[in-house]
């Protein structure tokens, strides 16, 4: 085998692939963390334990949309850094 070339495109697309890798465990874990939050109005004082496994549920979810949110920019500049320099690279070997 040849020697790999480790340059800046290489480096861009496996820090995106990292990034990328973490946001789809992030929103999976959400969607799960989602199919166990119930839209339930909880009345009798007996179902509490279930209301603040609820408030629990929902706050855990709130929490998870500042992480993907910035994981999504992320994961989106460095695909965009990838191409350009794929683009570039490509434009200077003509």
């Amino acid at each position: 085998m040849g020697d790999l070339v480790w340059g800046p495109l290489a480096y861009l697309l496996l820090t995106w692939g990292v990034v990328t890798a973490a946001l789809v465990l992030l929103v999976v874990y959400r969607v799960t963390l989602s199919s166990r939050e119930d839209d339930q109005i909880i009345i009798s004082k007996a179902e509490d334990h279930i209301a603040a496994e609820q408030r629990e549920i929902v706050s855990k979810i709130t929490q998870l949309s500042r992480p993907i949110f910035a994981l999504s920019v992320a994961s989106g500049v460095l695909l965009v850094a990838s191409a350009s320099v794929w683009i570039y690279q490509g434009l200077k070997s003509f």
